[in-house]
């Protein structure tokens, strides 16, 4: 059977939008997202600003490309570490993380956890890897024995919370991280004290720690 090699032309397409990505949050670090310069992108990467276009055909839709992309990024980090093993220890280590993860980048926790930039909104396949982020944060809280949607949620405000407070307060820091521990043991004891006998459906949102 003959194979067929990859299209260089898709392969050159791909490395120059990884490229332009990588500029874009260059650009977002130094000047906030709100402000990212088409011309300056343009500029940094070899293009003229039409040319870009090519690319992205709107500053939305290259914000939507950045939100995959950090979400792309934090699935990455996360499938670099192990969650499995005790379900409570798992958790906090899986907080502390997330937590750490925020603290890293500014920009990128805004994009990815607040709604910095009005009149954005994610297209579905840009939301995609938001989703299965969520999946997997789901599962680990379920098998820590958080299964309540209510208490997911709960889960959700306080994580963001926290990670807020880091980025605040002390980025690049890990003083909210340290208080994984705490954050998790709270949660399973409210968890373990809900009484509820039916539960609702939780309507993924985001910035869905």
């Amino acid at each position: 059977m003959t194979m067929h090699a990859e299209d260089p032309r898709q392969r050159r397409r791909d490395a120059k939008i990884a490229e332009i990505l990588e500029v874009a949050w260059s650009l977002a670090l130094r000047d906030g997202l709100g402000a990212i310069s088409l011309r300056d992108l343009a500029a940094a990467v070899g293009l003229r600003q039409p040319s870009l276009y090519v690319y992205f055909d709107s500053k939305n839709a290259l914000y939507d490309a950045m939100f995959a992309d950090g979400y792309q990024q934090l699935l990455s980090y996360l499938d670099e570490r192990d969650y499995e093993g005790d379900p409570r220890d798992a958790l906090v280590d899986f907080v502390r993380d997330l937590l750490l993860f925020s603290s890293a980048s500014a920009v990128r926790h805004q994009m990815l956890f607040q709604r910095t930039l009005p009149g954005f909104e994610p297209s579905p396949e840009g939301y995609e890897p938001s989703l299965e982020f969520s999946r997997r944060a789901t599962a680990l809280c379920e098998r820590a024995g958080i299964k309540d949607s209510a208490d997911i949620d709960l889960f959700s405000a306080l994580m963001n919370g926290m990670a807020h407070q880091q980025v605040a307060n002390d980025p690049g820091g890990s003083r909210w991280a340290d208080q994984a521990e705490r954050a998790v043991d709270m949660l399973l004891a409210v968890a373990h004290k809900s009484t509820s006998k039916t539960s609702r459906t939780t309507t993924p949102t985001r910035a869905h720690l």
